[in-house]
């Protein structure tokens, strides 16, 4: 498992979830060992880097066998915390937010939404997923009395920072940002900015006739 004396790269990081969904494919057409020439192959990456971002954890693979697809993927489960519950909630619930809650409901082995919250009148007390939406004014109070790992930030740019400091200050581990601003928060409060319109713009780049 990870050192966490050692600082592992953020590039490191990004790739564990596209070896995790690749080997969950590979799990499913019957695929029970794999060489890391053989998953390059599959992903797109080297083997040598593979066996670089695998070795910041412990390596997994065996001189001559390679890796037990099943087994890798449980170790990359842990890794990314997903052998265990995380608590969510969503503030803003408009088309994005509903669209996060749905998908969320996918991972319930990993995730659980606890709680949906918005401002706007028609929305408030409607539910999705078979869970109330509740009034921003709740928030605090929520936060208070419930332990929230996750918040996805659904919000308009105005209200960002103020929404963000309330999780923060309620104790919210790691906030979604899908706010096209950055936010000022304190170090212990982990944040993952989620900017469709940068996608979009290297997409269109890569199509672009130049």
């Amino acid at each position: 498992m990870r050192d966490d004396s050692k600082k592992i790269p953020v590039a490191v990081k990004r790739r564990l979830p596209r070896y995790l969904r690749a080997l969950g494919d590979l799990k499913k057409k019957g695929v029970e060992k794999i060489s890391s020439g053989s998953l390059s192959d599959y992903l797109g990456y080297t083997a040598s880097q593979i066996r670089q971002d695998l070795n910041h954890f412990g390596g997994f693979g065996q001189q001559g066998y390679g890796y037990n697809v099943e087994a890798l993927c449980k170790e990359i489960e842990a890794i990314l915390g997903l052998d265990r519950t995380h608590s969510i909630i969503i503030v803003g619930v408009g088309h994005l937010g509903q669209a996060m809650a749905n998908y969320v409901e996918g991972y319930e082995k990993s995730y659980e939404l606890v709680g949906l919250f918005d401002i706007k009148p028609a929305l408030i007390g409607t539910e999705v997923g078979g869970i109330k939406i509740r009034s921003g004014d709740e928030l605090e109070g929520f936060l208070k009395e419930n332990s929230v790992d996750i918040a996805a930030l659904c919000v308009n740019v105005e209200s960002a920072q103020t929404v963000a400091d309330k999780l923060a200050e309620g104790g919210v581990k790691g906030i979604l940002n899908f706010a096209v601003t950055d936010l000022d928060l304190p170090e212990g409060v982990k944040v993952e900015n989620v900017h469709i319109s940068e996608f979009l713009e290297i997409l269109t780049f890569d199509i672009s006739d130049r």
